[in-house]
């Protein structure tokens, strides 16, 4: 069974509604409660900064709500006694593989999981190229963790995913080195699926693949 949760155009969504609204309230008054802020400083803060202060806090809300809505969910089945290199082959892609890090690909903990797939933001490349500490950074700000064996699973599920954009994930190795699983379609007909420790970066025309922490 494949779910796919389409990208949202603004016409598409409807406004935030009073509920959500006082539910942000609520949190950031317990956050302000927790905070042991001096009570003199804060008024002075309130005073005089306060209007940019709500401004800041929308945009952030605002940047993690475009974020989300530029992403698709595919829920997937992960047989977990099937090895990486079987389930590399049950893609029917070519393969561009280092065999020693297929054989060590992590697994996960489950059988079925929701794989959520994103593009990193804009900030998030230097000179063209996402490092991997970088996207490292990209999984924590979506709140994912990488799930190669899932990945591996949604591109046999669904054929099309390589071929409407190239995707990934990646992981660290034993000795702490990264690895990635990476999807394209080279020339839009043959599919194709490299799997290697990676050394150079990603370049601006992948998206990346997580299942919810």
């Amino acid at each position: 069974d494949v779910a796919m949760v389409k990208t949202m155009t603004p016409s598409e969504t409807t406004a935030i509604t009073s509920r959500q609204i006082a539910k942000f309230l609520d949190l950031q008054t317990a956050a302000l409660r927790k905070s042991g802020l001096s009570s003199a400083e804060t008024q002075q803060v309130l005073e005089r900064q306060g209007g940019s202060i709500a401004d800041e806090f929308v945009m952030s809300v605002r940047k993690r709500v475009e974020a989300v809505s530029k992403m698709i969910v595919r829920h997937v089945k992960i047989n977990r006694a099937q090895k990486p290199q079987e389930a590399l082959d049950a893609t029917g892609c070519k393969q561009y593989t280092d065999r020693e890090v297929v054989d060590a690909m992590p697994c996960g903990k489950v059988e079925e999981v929701d794989l959520y797939f994103f593009e990193p933001r804009p900030e998030a490349y230097q000179n063209g190229v996402l490092t991997d500490e970088a996207l490292a950074k990209e999984y924590e700000f979506h709140r994912l963790e990488p799930h190669p064996r899932a990945l591996i699973q949604a591109n046999k599920d669904d054929t099309t995913l390589a071929k409407t954009r190239p995707n990934g994930c990646h992981w660290k190795d034993a000795s702490g080195k990264w690895c990635y699983v990476a999807f394209s379609c080279l020339g839009g007909v043959e599919r194709d699926v490299l799997v290697d420790r990676d050394v150079s970066g990603w370049i601006e025309c992948w998206s990346f693949a997580g299942a919810r922490k």
